[in-house]
């Protein structure tokens, strides 16, 4: 039976109905295909310029951002501009595609309201390009002034300079922004605490000590098991949806993650040592080479050995083996820095004489809490033995990466947002948004900040790496892996944070506490008023946008 039940549908006139509504079906389709296909034209013009501008964006992050992420590695010297340019763009590529997803959809799904836009998807389509504007426009005058900033506080500010032009304080997701904006001061705090309790294990299991080169190839597999494993279950827990790591149960990636942790150490040990070694020891014979000429070298040990003062004859083959086995270890001595046994609490250390070098604790210390703190820091004239920090140039290359991959993971998503909900729009109509971000979007974004980096880049990493604070290659290992801990744990919660505050809280914490030149305070409080601008700026912008698009529309 078919309506009402008077007639069933296999009977003649039955057969005249299912004809009927069969185009019926087919006619809304063609309707609603209509429909779809005149949504698209009409906002086509917003979709082009979206991309043009998300490019822009992009761009102005790779140089401004991402530079963040390595300007400490290229202050330090662990890496040169050009292998700097190069990791960032293997592992930004990485962390974005892996872990990335997570705070794209915070970005596009929460921040604003989507349904109150329900009715008019065409308005929140046009305003993801109005967010996309103010983001990149204030991104390109932080770059010029040398000043690094947050992409993600460009993007919130921006989606809430347009939100507040369309629908007033109505669709926005408050809590969610408290949220961002806490974790705007907690970010750099808990990153600055992370580094410098690192850079504290490190001074007081490594630098400080008697023979640092010792301890330090005792403990640097550790750091180095902690470091991989740490990335590792970053990956595999919780992973990508799109490239099927979702499903991956909480001990298969703990297995995992510790395999490869252990695997690290395991390389560092055998095969990561005898290369250190043999590497300072070329840098031994070179500046050796540089310094004393080979046969006046020879001549000092045969002066210096025979008991009669006379040169005892060997053939050229034996001098010559005698010269390179001995430059080296002189040379090497003869660089490095008087390193006395470290001092217990509470005990006193003779003065140093005149002109000797610096030692690695010459305060006093006591049982008050003044002292305390003298022997607990680090003593600000003290001299660090460079071979030492050399075993960290290594280990600065993988946390370099390290930080790299989380800023992919958190920023990079932060950049892709507003195209991905463009996207989305346009393709649906609805402003439900409900799949992932597809690849190619955030591949798209990772495309502009590498060409951003590479032609910019240079500006922003002197500031971070070279003109706030001093950087080795042991600061910059802590600085780098605190900052990216703290990126990657909020990558995973969804939680949009400014690795740029990590990355500066890191540098000014471990900056304060460590050995040598201090923090430039001048130039921390001119990137800090920039922070405070940076959210008001961007939202400014993006609504004169706004403003403009709804009176040519």
């Amino acid at each position: 039976m078919l309506f009402g039940g008077t007639r069933e549908v296999g009977g003649p006139e039955g057969g005249r109905v299912a004809p009927v509504i069969i185009m019926d079906i087919v006619s809304t389709t063609l309707a609603a295909a209509e429909t779809l296909g005149e949504f698209r034209h009409a906002v086509l013009w917003a979709v082009i310029v979206g991309a043009i501008l998300a490019f822009l964006l992009g761009f102005g992050m790779g140089a401004n951002d991402v530079s963040n992420a390595f300007g400490t590695s290229v202050g330090s010297k662990a890496v040169g501009l050009k292998t700097a340019y190069c990791m960032a763009t293997v592992f930004e590529t990485l962390g974005a595609v892996l872990v990335g997803y997570n705070v794209t959809d915070t970005m596009r799904k929460f921040v604003v309201d989507t349904a109150v836009y329900a009715p008019e998807p065409q308005t929140l389509l046009v305003g993801q390009v109005a967010i996309l504007g103010g983001g990149a426009a204030w991104l390109f005058i932080a770059t010029f002034a040398k000043l690094p900033v947050s992409t993600t506080h460009s993007i919130v500010g921006a989606t809430l300079g347009f939100s507040l032009v369309c629908k007033g304080f109505k669709g926005i997701n408050w809590m969610k922004v408290v949220q961002i904006v806490i974790s705007w001061v907690s970010s750099p705090l808990m990153s600055g605490i992370i580094s410098s309790i690192l850079y504290l294990i490190v001074d007081h299991l490594i630098l400080r000590r008697s023979n640092p080169m010792q301890w330090g190839f005792r403990i640097l597999p550790f750091f180095y098991f902690i470091c991989l494993a740490f990335n590792t279950f970053a990956v595999s827990y919780q992973g990508s949806k799109v490239l099927h790591l979702a499903s991956i149960p909480l001990w298969l990636a703990a297995v995992i993650s510790l395999s490869v942790g252990v695997l690290a150490a395991l390389l560092f040990h055998f095969v990561g040592r005898p290369f250190i070694l043999r590497w300072i020891a070329r840098d031994a014979r070179k500046n050796a080479e540089e310094t004393w000429p080979e046969v006046d070298v020879a001549a000092v040990r045969s002066d210096a050995t025979d008991p009669e003062g006379t040169r005892t004859q060997t053939n050229a083959s034996d001098a010559s083996l005698s010269t390179t086995a001995t430059v080296s270890s002189d040379i090497e001595l003869a660089k490095t820095p008087p390193m006395p046994v470290e001092p217990g609490f509470g005990a006193k250390v003779a003065p140093v004489s005149e002109g000797s070098t610096e030692t690695r604790e010459k305060q006093r210390f006591s049982k008050k809490p003044r002292g305390f703190f003298a022997w607990f820091l680090p003593h600000r004239t003290r001299t660090e033995c460079p071979d030492t920090l050399k075993l960290f140039s290594f280990i600065q290359v993988f946390t370099a990466c390290f930080a790299g991959f989380a800023h992919g993971a958190n920023d990079v998503s932060n950049a892709v947002a507003p195209i991905a909900a463009i996207y989305s729009i346009y393709v649906h109509q609805s402003v439900e948004q409900k799949g992932e971000t597809p690849i190619y979007v955030l591949l798209y974004g990772v495309l502009a900040i590498c060409i951003g980096l590479w032609i910019l880049g240079h500006r922003v990493i002197r500031t971070v790496g070279q003109e706030m604070s001093e950087i080795h290659p042991a600061s910059g290992f802590c600085i780098e892996f605190g900052a990216a801990v703290t990126a990657l744990v909020a990558s995973k919660v969804g939680l949009p944070i400014s690795t740029t505050h990590c990355l500066i809280g890191s540098v000014v914490c471990v900056g304060t506490i460590k050995s040598g030149k201090g923090i430039d305070w001048k130039l921390f409080r001119n990137v800090a008023l920039s922070w405070i601008v940076t959210l008001p700026v961007s939202g400014i912008i993006a609504a004169l946008l706004m403003l403009l698009f709804k009176l040519l529309l």
